[in-house]
């Protein structure tokens, strides 16, 4: 923290916005005090334990430093202060191409009760996040046009890369996003990449040094936690990934870890474009449980009723281990692990546990060089592998408890060329 920096305390039992902000007896009341604010490097956001910010929201454009990192924190003691955003804090979000099906949307219009717009060296940490939409008149929570809806987004835009972005230890729940709307800064956390006004003198929009960190997620929509969709995503075309195309379009040194992911509508948590991503120690559970044709009803001509675990998209060298994926619902997808379109996936060290749609997936002709080593699957269901018209999965070293009657090789969902090495699969009783 440098010398000029500034600490803002924000009160929503003792503060008034007329106040200074700059102690605890002259805090603000309220999150517009700070969303009006020019924060600078250094300087920190304290929002004090056991307020309600109410129908408010925390949008950030500003920037740290590495040296001095800008901190949205808490202070005090008790519950964590709470954002319930109420389907406020709404920007428009473009990506400024279409995406890579024409059933995704790419445009319009997402409420976030945390945002950080080409912002970069920023820490948000320690924070309970809402955003419901049952006081919206008229909206029904499967309306296939329904507002897309976010704890934490953060975007990158108009400056280029953008560095140090770290969320940790926040409580986020109640999210009602979107359950068709897969690639919008929709659920839990969402990270993006959107088409520059003027890429050749802004450069391109990405990450590098992005930390996700010991957040509980649940019953968000879609997602729990996506890090990294981009509109460069033509740039990532075929089944090699070169790593030279990752240090000019994609995301450098991502880590999601420690993380607990519960009850998402869709998929779990999925580190997107990005150079040898760390995702480990995260847990996945009960996800997958709005792909269904209970509330996935009215998506019109958008498809994707698929959701899986954990996994990775079209990423290079990507590292996974020490994770657990539990009782993800059955979907066209529904497995906990799946090297999708990825160069070089690694999968280690993980557990697995009746998840309905099976263990691991090696999805289509460009998951190339993935690898499945020494982790455990005990009584997934559905099949246990799908070796999906992939290539070349190496499947080593693995111990597979698998249901009587129960098939190793998923229905429909083989295809594929693996090599089994050294696995252990052992039969338990229906």
């Amino acid at each position: 923290m440098t010398s000029l920096s500034k600490t803002y305390y924000v009160s929503s039992k003792r503060g008034n916005d007329s106040n200074d902000g700059l102690n605890c007896e002259t805090a603000f009341a309220s999150l517009f005090a700070i969303n009006h604010s020019s924060l600078k490097p250094g300087d920190r956001v304290l929002l004090e334990r056991g307020s309600v910010f109410y129908g408010q929201y925390l949008h950030i454009t500003d920037s740290g430093s590495k040296e001095a990192p800008i901190v949205i924190g808490v202070y005090g003691d008790g519950e964590p202060p709470r954002i319930e955003a109420c389907g406020q804090g709404i920007w428009y979000q473009d990506y400024g191409n279409p995406l890579d099906a024409p059933t995704h949307v790419y445009h319009g219009y997402v409420s976030s009760a945390v945002l950080l717009y080409d912002a970069e060296y920023i820490i948000v940490e320690d924070l309970e996040i809402t955003n419901e939409a049952s006081e919206i008149i008229g909206e029904q929570y499967s309306l296939g046009d329904k507002m897309n809806r976010t704890g934490v987004a953060v975007v990158a835009k108009d400056k280029g890369v953008r560095h140090g972005i770290t969320l940790r230890n926040l409580l986020i729940h109640d999210v009602h996003g979107n359950v068709y709307d897969k690639h919008m800064n929709n659920g839990g956390i969402y990270m993006t990449a959107l088409r520059p006004k003027c890429e050749e003198t802004t450069g391109v929009a990405r990450y590098q040094d992005v930390t996700v960190e010991g957040c509980f997620v649940y019953q968000v929509s879609r997602w729990g936690i996506a890090v990294g969709y981009t509109y460069a995503h033509e740039k990532f075309q075929g089944a090699e990934l070169d790593e030279e195309t990752f240090l000019k379009y994609g995301h450098e040194n991502m880590k999601i870890c420690d993380n607990y992911v519960k009850a998402a509508g869709g998929d779990g948590i999925t580190a997107m474009y990005a150079l040898r991503p760390l995702v480990e120690h995260n847990m996945a559970d009960s996800i997958a449980c709005e792909m269904n044709d209970r509330i996935y009803c009215n998506p019109g001509d958008k498809a994707g009723k698929v959701a899986a675990g954990i996994w990775p998209w079209k990423c290079k060298d990507a590292l996974f281990r020490y994770n657990e994926v539990a009782d993800t619902r059955l979907n066209q997808d529904g497995m906990a692990y799946d090297a999708d379109s990825g160069d070089g996936t690694i999968y280690e060290y993980n557990y697995s546990r009746q998840n309905e749609g099976g263990c691991v997936m090696f999805c289509l002709q460009e998951a190339i060089h993935n690898t499945f080593r020494k982790n455990e699957s005990f009584d997934d269901l559905g099949g246990t592998i799908s070796p999906s018209e992939n290539p070349d999965a190496l499947i080593e070293e693995n111990v597979f408890y698998v249901r009587k009657g129960v098939p190793f090789v998923r229905k429909n969902m083989d295809g594929g060329k693996y090599e089994l090495v050294n696995n252990k699969i052992f039969e338990l009783d229906e």
